[in-house]
């Protein structure tokens, strides 16, 4: 069984700036201030625009750069929430924190999955590819419900696990 190919490249345009709200970073080489949890990064715009994107890594936010949510984002705001935003319901911040933290790990599971295919796997191991994939995408939409009751951890451990195996396919 082949899964349908599922976009893991960030669409900020379609997202609700979800990154720059949802999680939290301390001040370091990667960021330059503290910022809480659920609190807005102070270089958000209204429009969901960064006021120093094309300066984020000079002006100390390298962490920005190297960030990526594999098209998480978008899916979340887009398909979760149907094109609300935490901007026009605050009470949706939470929320789709919580739907970004798990989907943004499946995206991450998948694009490890993908370079696995590129390896010189063996049948068995095409299969537990597929098999991996099956069970990241089995839903073709995912909601609220499905995403808090989806057991990422363990998912995300046994695919791990299985892939300790490839080391020696690795040159």
């Amino acid at each position: 069984m082949s899964v349908a190919p599922i976009d893991l490249e960030p669409d900020c345009t379609h997202c609700a700036a979800l990154c720059c709200v949802v999680f939290a970073f301390d001040k370091s080489e990667s960021f330059g201030l503290d910022k809480a949890a659920g609190e807005e990064c102070p270089n958000l715009k209204t429009d969901n625009t960064c006021k120093i994107f094309e300066e984020r890594a000079e002006r100390g936010f390298p962490g920005c750069v190297s960030y990526t949510c594999f098209g998480a984002g978008q899916r979340v705001t887009q398909e979760v929430f149907g094109g609300a935003s935490w901007r026009e319901e605050p009470a949706l911040k939470a929320r789709m924190g919580a739907a970004l933290s798990v989907l943004r790990r499946i995206h991450e599971q998948l694009v490890l999955l993908k370079a696995a295919r590129q390896l010189p796997l063996t049948p068995e191991q095409h299969a537990q590819v597929q098999s991996f994939e099956a069970t990241l995408c089995s839903n073709d939409t995912w909601g609220e419900e499905a995403l808090s009751r989806f057991p990422i951890d363990r998912v995300a451990s046994d695919i791990g696990n299985w892939m300790k195996q490839l080391r020696g396919l690795v040159s």
